[in-house]
């Protein structure tokens, strides 16, 4: 915190640092921030008073005409105040969570707290974890178990506070080919650690055991998660990313625009059609295709970096483990066919 020189007469700074918001904040989070801050100095200036009384002296009056509040407070004073800004960083850290779940009939609330107790939650070990990119160890509870009414024809969305929104059929989450979905729950008083340049992934991060068995993309662990939503398949509430319906089932361009919903739906619309906005769209007013050579589009996907070198940056790669170079050839032929199908919004 940096402290000014103010004399009386003068009109008081404004503090500097209120501007200096954490650029790693989502907008939900900075609002958190802000009015958390507010409260601050609303509460510091009670307890310089409450010090000023317990001293016997009377709290300075601030307008010009008085004296100003003193420049360097010390002893019970300083010690309260610093007290104070502990005990009040302590309910925003350790306050439990909130996930809602809405599978059409209403939308239900879980709690950090509540899931934390459940009888079928258990600590598990998620190896190659996607977002921490080691061996990580959670207290998770089977995500099925909290979705309970969903079939295999389903189609959920899990939406992030950042607005990543991950589009998942049912049909992956009930798998039996011995894959798992697990919703990690995060403890306030265990928190986890950072993520490699990417924030934190708390408080809910659906995670996978076993996720090569059912072929599971890194798009499908969604991290930051706030809602679960069930909703209409991609095709029917986006009609201007769907191909050309003449194209016969087992074509290229029908497996690209699978794979396209899988591993660029979260972060990118195409045509303006999308619920998240995290990245450009990818076919207004161009489509890569058109303006990347094809060995440039390949290297980009695989390691955006390789591109265009920018530390803020937050696409991550797929290699050839999350996105088969066969895979790729279909998700490039799906792009190509749909640059020359714009739906201008």
């Amino acid at each position: 915190m940096r402290f000014v020189r103010w004399h009386p007469g003068e009109e008081m700074p404004t503090p500097q640092w209120r501007d200096q918001q954490p650029h790693f904040l989502s907008p939900s989070r900075r609002y958190v921030y802000l009015v958390w801050l507010g409260a601050c100095e609303f509460n510091v200036h009670v307890v310089i008073c409450s010090a000023f009384r317990q001293a016997g002296e009377r709290m300075p009056d601030m307008s010009p005409a008085t004296r100003p509040l003193p420049t360097d407070p010390t002893g019970s004073t300083m010690k309260l105040f610093i007290l104070f800004l502990l005990a009040s960083c302590f309910p925003l850290c350790a306050s439990a969570a909130e996930l809602k779940v809405d599978l059409g009939h209403g939308a239900v609330s879980y709690h950090t707290d509540a899931l934390l107790r459940r009888a079928d939650a258990r600590w598990i070990s998620v190896v190659d974890d996607v977002a921490f990119r080691r061996t990580m160890h959670y207290h998770a509870v089977p995500l099925a178990a909290l979705l309970d009414d969903i079939g295999p024809g389903d189609h959920l969305q899990f939406v992030a506070a950042d607005g990543f929104a991950a589009e998942i059929p049912a049909a992956l989450l009930l798998n039996t080919r011995g894959s798992t979905a697990w919703l990690a729950i995060e403890d306030p008083a265990k928190p986890w650690p950072a993520l490699p340049g990417h924030g934190h992934a708390g408080p809910f991060y659906v995670v996978w055991t076993r996720p090569r068995a059912a072929a599971v993309g890194p798009e499908q662990w969604p991290y930051q998660l706030a809602s679960i939503r069930l909703l209409d398949s991609v095709a029917e509430r986006f009609p201007a990313i769907v191909p050309d319906p003449s194209l016969r089932a087992g074509s290229k361009v029908k497996r690209g625009f699978a794979i396209f919903q899988r591993t660029c739906f979260a972060c990118h619309t195409l045509n303006g059609q999308g619920d998240s906005k995290l990245g450009p769209d990818l076919n207004i007013p161009y489509s890569p295709t058109e303006y990347l050579r094809a060995d440039l589009l390949r290297a980009f996907v695989r390691d955006p970096q390789s591109l265009r070198r920018w530390p803020q940056a937050k696409m991550p790669g797929f290699d050839t483990q999350s996105l088969s170079d066969a895979d790729l050839d279909a998700l490039l032929a799906y792009l190509r066919h749909m640059a020359g199908r714009k739906a201008r919004p």
